[in-house]
């Protein structure tokens, strides 16, 4: 399965080295930001919803495994609400293109710049790597979709997160290990969120992709290609 996130976050180095002089100027500034910084914080202690003895350590890219957990967003995703994340994959890596385009789309449509076409960011360019994971475990299906049409509703965001919320919050409470669900941003593609940490098995960083979004009048339009990394 598929998930794409910035290139930015795939780096191990943290972005603090390129501010200080010295490894001990260094070690003061990774401590002051751990009293702040929600991920470390997360590691430490959990969020309200996940304890940190859910997260994985000690494996290899551990750490892009517990950001997704530790990194709900301020009003959650389609399955899961602020009080802890999930990891979001999709079978194909062309669907999760369509995920990241359709929610990049929507942030630079509420973007005003006076003078441009439709007051609107021309162009955005972005890239992201692919981040690869294997599923061995059983997962919830919403099938047949119809039935589940009220958790799989396009718009508005964030309000038509509220059903599939509900549902992600019933399932968990049933031990559930994550659902299977068609995705909204990509006609026949397949997506899964994945509820528990340790099931998200050998993540490892495949393909960069560059992701360009020019305006048009119904909108923004992607196209993509991969680069290297």
């Amino acid at each position: 399965m598929h998930r794409l996130i910035p290139s930015r976050y795939s780096e191990t180095e943290t972005v603090l080295e390129e501010v200080v002089a010295d490894a001990a100027m260094l070690a003061d500034a990774a401590r002051l930001d751990a009293a702040t910084n929600e991920r470390i914080q997360g590691e430490l202690y959990g969020l309200s919803g996940i304890s940190h003895f859910e997260l994985v350590y000690g494996i290899p890219n551990a750490q892009i495994i517990r950001a997704a957990f530790l990194h709900p967003g301020p009003f959650g995703s389609r399955f899961n609400d602020t009080t802890r994340g999930a990891w979001y994959a999709a079978k194909k890596v062309e669907t999760s293109i369509a995920e990241v385009a359709y929610h990049k789309s929507k942030r630079l449509s509420e973007i005003v710049v006076p003078g441009l076409p439709q007051e609107r960011p021309n162009e955005d360019v972005s890239t992201y790597d692919d981040w690869q994971a294997d599923f061995h475990s059983p997962f919830h299906v919403l099938e047949p979709a119809e039935k589940y049409g009220h958790c799989l509703q396009p718009e508005p965001v964030p309000q038509c997160y509220m059903p599939s919320q509900l549902l992600a919050r019933q399932l968990l409470t049933q031990q559930s290990n994550g659902i299977l669900y068609p995705s909204v941003r990509h006609q026949g593609g397949a997506c899964l969120v994945c509820f528990r940490p340790p099931l998200v098995y050998q993540p490892r960083r495949a393909e960069r992709y560059e992701v360009r979004l020019r305006i048009a009048k119904e909108g923004y339009k992607p196209t993509f290609q991969v680069i290297p990394s």
